[in-house]
């Protein structure tokens, strides 16, 4: 079996672990810190919304076009008068993104682009009008899936398992969209009709890790306050362990395609809807790891634990455990007394049998009677 395979089965088994819920409050901050930030950039920054959500025109090259990305944005800002966005396309084609323009002004910067590229037929430069309301639509239409998605899950969390963990669940998806959001406002990737699809993917993949551990979670306290070896806290934590390994290793597969997609894709084929939808996936696979692990049990826990009942059973765990210890001391006690009682006693010093001197006390002799048995017949006493 390999390494983690051994971690894994001694994880499962309870034989070692990690106590996540007792550092709750350490991955608390850490999250409200990254959350803050995240929030920090899109009010400051704000969004980098794409042409399909402001309306413009794309102008796309023909292939081995010899012009630079940033000779390309200087003459389109140049003919357009509007900010342009180039991007390199595979086999040295470009795509330019011009926001704000009409079909009138298009005509007139595709021209202009071909004059300056060096492109005799104006043509050959592949132009496509996007209006503003297309954009507007899929915003809306993913703003109303994501919230039927919501009550969804939280319906079903509540009637599979119970609202504690309806809670936790939608707190860590908030969690993540919140992140996703923010990285993308910080590092000032395009967001197109790609993101909202990456955005809408994650959820589904962010709960189930979740839901994985939830369930691990419920069939170890099922009737749990019957027993007063385990509190509701060790419960949770062990299921955690339990599927700790099997949330890492279904992130890591999932992440390493979605990294190739953003990192080695999006480099050799150019950017575009690709990079739109790796980098949402792949910050979201993230942010959905993390908040599996390290919050949404922990929420649980802090939770349930506001329940008179679950207190109750935690104290009587502990009285159980002080009475056992208790216990435990006294028997040792009784040991070692029993210990120390069998020890052999000191032999006497050389001189104690003789009555030599410096001895306060030797065997005691018993006092000799001359004329005891004088004068009493033979044989058997009377």
């Amino acid at each position: 079996m390999s390494r983690l395979g051994d971690i894994g089965a001694k994880l499962y088994r309870g034989e070692v672990g990690y106590d996540f819920v007792a550092k709750r409050f350490i991955w608390y901050g850490i999250s409200i810190l990254i959350t803050v930030v995240a929030l920090a950039g899109f009010l400051v920054r704000g969004l980098n919304m794409g042409i399909e959500f402001q309306g413009g025109a794309v102008f796309t090259t023909p292939q081995n076009t010899q012009v630079s990305v940033a000779h390309a944005q200087e003459a389109a800002e140049k003919a357009s008068g509007h900010q342009a966005i180039v991007q390199q396309l595979g086999g040295d084609k470009l795509r330019i993104q011009v926001a704000g323009i009409e079909t009138s002004e298009s005509d007139k910067v595709r021209s202009a682009l071909a004059e300056d590229f060096g492109i005799a037929d104006a043509g050959k430069i592949d132009a496509q009008l996007v209006g503003p309301s297309w954009g507007e639509q899929i915003a809306s239409k993913a703003w109303q899936g994501l919230w039927i998605f919501m009550v969804l899950v939280v319906i079903y969390l509540a009637i599979a398992f119970e609202w504690r963990m309806a809670v936790a669940a939608l707190i860590a998806l908030i969690h993540d969209l919140t992140i996703t959001v923010g990285v993308y406002a910080l590092v000032g990737f395009e967001v197109t009709p790609g993101t909202v699809i990456g955005l809408l993917t994650i959820l589904g993949y962010s709960l189930y890790d979740t839901v994985v551990v939830f369930d691990g979670l419920k069939e170890s306290s099922k009737d749990f306050t019957k027993q007063t070896r385990f509190t509701y806290r060790e419960l949770a934590n062990r299921s955690l362990n339990g599927t700790l390994v099997r949330s890492i290793n279904t992130s890591v597969v999932a992440l390493l395609p979605v990294a190739g997609l953003l990192f080695i894709g999006g480099g050799v084929l150019g950017g575009g809807m690709l990079n739109d939808i790796a980098l949402s996936l792949f910050v979201g696979l993230a942010a959905g790891a993390y908040s599996s692990i390290f919050i949404a049990t922990p929420l649980v826990v802090d939770l349930k634990e506001r329940d008179p009942e679950i207190r109750a059973h935690t104290k009587r765990v502990a009285a159980r455990r002080a009475s056992d210890a208790r216990s435990a001391r006294e028997e040792k006690a009784a040991e070692e007394s029993a210990d120390a009682d069998d020890e052999p006693v000191d032999a006497e010093p050389a001189g104690a049998a003789h009555g030599g001197p410096g001895v306060v006390g030797g065997q005691r002799r018993q006092p000799s009677s001359r004329g005891r048995g004088r004068g009493r017949p033979s044989g058997k006493r009377r």
